[in-house]
């Protein structure tokens, strides 16, 4: 039988463990010396958004809807007239115009049976411009981790009814399982990135399994009817135990069978590269054909910490900090974007979820993705809240509109200010692009 799984509410309860821990040991254990560039979170530049979507709330009154994941679709006729879609979890997919105001809900799949997972869109990427047989489109393609497989949406901004429309081709396969009942367990379709590779022309969906540390390589193909269907390439695992410099192998501390999973992904497509958020790891560099070794850019704060499972607590016990971590990124490291300039410089964006701040990195990996500073997103007004646990973001450096002339980024809130009835709400936030790029630039 499917069992509805809650979004990873231990990683919270381990995270303010390690606060504690850490605090306590504070005097025990020598300092580590900071990396260069290196800034406390307190220490970095705030930009507050200048818009925010309604709240959604992940309950039964609410429709089982959680923010997690945006994307932006620039319209190129009209910038102002651009689109925000973002996953909803088990609430489908929300559209939302530069106002930040609803434009269109579409729910996820139904179960296929009582005892069966419904449908539940994790992360959504676009891809511009592929040949279908009914002409060439723009496409938004979703993750559906409850029911392990991609869905394709067609964007027609001015279309009645729309401006998405579904377009999966029949019979989608999942993407990891093997039938049902693997499906039922959830080691499921889980972080998403698109990529078009420049030298084929060809489309690609890349994908993390939840729970698991295997990336899959997608090729999106025209189907009849004017569908999109894939099909896998091929896969990749990246570490789940790691070798620290005193010799000691460390696996991030999980869950029994659990192992530490990837969900923020982004592809440079200049280069074909791959970056990948492995959530209590660090972020990841790769080839995007998922060819060649991954080389580790960043770790998190939380890298090489020992920690033990309490069955009775289901929550993760930290040990002594050896002091193997990064300086920027506090666990869980979520939501990549990439940050294209004219010039072909740029920046790659992570959501350092532990400390809800964000770490802007060098686009050029031959410089080794050099960090390059960091920002939080803080309230604006009582009434227009910050962004707290940022699970996902996108980015875009161009203009849409007099709204935001200087491009745009949206940020996820994990903590929207709380609703009158005290339900946990979630909701995407709008920061006008040129606010974040001073921050960085300075």
């Amino acid at each position: 039988m499917y069992r509805r799984l809650t979004n990873r509410q231990h990683v919270r309860s381990i995270a303010l463990l390690l606060g504690t821990a850490l605090a306590t040991l504070a005097a025990a254990v020598p300092a580590v010396p900071a990396e260069a560039g290196s800034r406390s979170s307190g220490d970095l530049p705030a930009v507050s958004p200048r818009a925010e979507t309604p709240a959604l709330y992940d309950d039964e009154a609410g429709g089982d809807a959680d923010a997690d994941d945006p994307a932006i679709w620039r319209n190129a006729a009209e910038p102002g007239r651009s689109l925000v879609i973002a996953t909803a979890k088990q609430g489908g997919l929300r559209v939302y115009d530069l106002d930040a105001r609803p434009v269109q809900s579409l729910p996820a799949p139904s179960a296929p049976g009582p005892d069966d997972a419904p449908g539940r869109f994790n992360n959504v990427d676009l891809v511009h411009g592929l040949r279908l047989t009914s002409g060439r489109a723009d496409l938004a393609v979703a993750s559906d981790r409850g029911r392990d497989t991609l869905r394709v949406y067609r964007i027609d901004r001015d279309r009645p009814g729309g401006p998405l429309t579904d377009v999966t081709a029949p019979g989608a396969p999942p993407v990891f399982s093997a039938d049902q009942d693997e499906i039922n367990e959830q080691q499921t379709a889980y972080g998403l990135a698109t990529w078009t590779d420049t030298s084929t022309g060809r489309s690609y969906a890349l994908v993390s399994r939840r729970n698991r540390t295997t990336l899959a390589l997608l090729e999106l193909t025209a189907a009849p009817g004017g569908k999109v269907g894939y099909h896998k390439i091929r896969t990749l695992d990246l570490p789940s135990a790691f070798r620290l410099p005193n010799g000691s192998s460390w696996t991030p501390c999980a869950e029994p069978g659990e192992l530490p999973q990837v969900e923020g992904m982004t592809v440079d497509p200049a280069t074909g590269t791959l970056y990948a958020g492995q959530e209590d790891v660090g972020i990841w560099r790769l080839r995007a054909d998922l060819t060649g070794s991954p080389h580790l850019v960043d770790k998190v704060r939380e890298y090489g910490i020992p920690g033990a499972y309490d069955e009775e607590t289901e929550e993760c016990v930290p040990g002594a900090d050896p002091g193997y971590g990064g300086t920027r990124l506090t666990a869980d490291v979520e939501g990549l974007t990439l940050l294209t300039e004219d010039d072909g410089d740029g920046y790659l964006l992570a959501s350092s979820q532990g400390d809800n701040t964000f770490a802007a990195y060098d686009r050029e990996p031959g410089d080794d993705n050099e960090y390059e500073g960091g920002f939080r997103v803080t309230a604006a007004s009582a009434s227009l809240d910050g962004s707290e646990e940022c699970d996902g973001a996108a980015v875009l450096n161009a203009p849409l509109g007099t709204k935001y002339p200087h491009g745009l980024l949206v940020v996820q809130d994990g903590h929207d200010a709380p609703a009158d009835d005290g339900r946990k709400a979630t909701d995407f936030k709008f920061v006008d692009l040129a606010d974040v790029m001073r921050t960085i630039d300075d």
